[in-house]
């Protein structure tokens, strides 16, 4: 039920600084913003408490944990749905671009199939009937290096909610995967590969990449253009790479993995978003760039939560806290990530604009959640 609100005595987190002052919602809107302290009969005193825009999440794979909570074994999806939608929420996330790849590998060593049009049926129709806490839209994650990129693609169209399209390539030995001992790690820890399984894994998909790999990226950015969805990049490592996706209007790069890359994207007035848990650990699992290097930079716009839910608002705190800015800490997961997805009803606390609301208190260094409102409705 949509709550008509006002949070008093509240820290704003406004888009360019914070004040004391009190908030007003009517029917899921910001109707209206004060300064001061006073606390007016009838509203909720904060008591000095971080009043926030509710975060914007534009790339996790939390869906897919909760759907295959172990290797091989597949969770009935409507309860993945509602236990992913009910997490997010819990952790402040008010608007989420739920990642699904397309683009499968029906046989071999890394074989998985495809799920993503048959899942995004499932999610719609749990929205349709207003069952989910929080706004949902989809991240379609373009797997160039793979067999059935194409089909899955023209699966889906104009009404599914598609608002970001990201180009992947995983092919072995270059992007995140440069490393390849970090790459054989990963895989037969996750993956439970031996040695002879890796092998034949690497090979097939550079047998992909070489046989698919211009055509699918190609097909993807003729998809985006189709959907009308922001296209973004992924793990981008060279200035080459980063032209390239300049060149197809590339306006979001998803985890650059080397500062010549984050600056390069910069100098093409695309935003750079980084993993929060590579913000909060202090450095890649993979080996790449820390985010925390990118944010001391200034070449870090975005904190994508990646697949720890939670990690979003902390990152962003820790941000706040390194540039001694709050506010500007808070935009990285809130305005700017609504921004890049095109989304102007959101992300910040204005008068007209959703009311999407956290409120939080700083304990021992770490951001914690008292309240989460999606669209003036309490949901945590």
């Amino acid at each position: 039920m949509t709550e008509d609100l006002i949070l008093a005595n509240a820290t704003l987190v406004l888009p360019d600084e914070t004040v004391i002052g009190s908030l007003k919602t009517k029917n899921g809107t910001i109707v209206a913003i004060d300064t001061g302290a006073s606390v007016p009969a009838g509203a909720i005193d904060c008591g000095g408490d971080y009043v926030a825009p509710g975060l914007v999440e534009l790339h996790t794979d939390n869906l897919e944990r909760h759907m295959q909570p172990r290797p091989n074994v597949d969770w009935p999806h409507a309860a993945a749905i509602f236990a992913h939608d009910a997490e997010l929420a819990s952790t402040g996330i008010t608007t989420v671009f739920d990642a699904m790849r397309v683009g499968s590998i029906p046989s071999g060593a890394g074989r998985y199939l495809k799920y993503a049009r048959s899942l995004s049926k499932e999610l719609w129709h749990l929205r349709e009937q207003d069952a989910l806490k929080i706004s949902h839209f989809l991240h379609l994650r373009a797997e160039v290096c793979s067999e059935t990129l194409v089909d899955e693609l023209d699966e889906f169209g104009p009404e599914d909610r598609v608002g970001l399209v990201s180009i992947m390539d995983h092919t072995p030995g270059q992007r995140q995967f440069r490393d390849m001992a970090k790459l054989e790690t990963y895989l037969k820890g996750k993956h439970a590969m031996n040695d002879d399984t890796f092998m034949q894994h690497v090979a097939q998909l550079k047998a992909l990449r070489d046989r698919n790999g211009d055509k699918h990226e190609v097909e993807t950015v003729k998809a985006a253009r189709r959907f009308g969805a922001v296209l973004a990049s992924h793990d981008d490592t060279t200035e080459e790479q980063v032209q390239v996706s300049a060149t197809h209007g590339i306006r979001l790069a998803e985890f650059p993995t080397t500062v010549e890359a984050a600056r390069a994207c910069h100098d093409h007035g695309i935003k750079v978003m980084m993993g929060a848990p590579n913000m909060i650990r202090g450095g890649s699992h993979s080996g790449n760039v820390s985010a925390r290097e990118l944010a001391e930079l200034g070449h870090l716009d975005i904190m994508s939560s990646d697949y720890v839910p939670s990690a979003l608002l902390l990152s962003a705190a820790q941000l706040g806290e390194m540039w001694g800015d709050m506010a500007r800490g808070i935009k990285t997961v809130t305005q700017t990530p609504a921004e890049a997805a095109g989304l102007d009803d959101r992300g910040e606390l204005r008068s007209g604009a959703r009311a999407d609301l956290i409120r939080f208190r700083m304990r021992a260094g770490v951001p914690a959640l008292n309240a989460v409102w999606s669209r003036g409705r309490r949901v945590a």
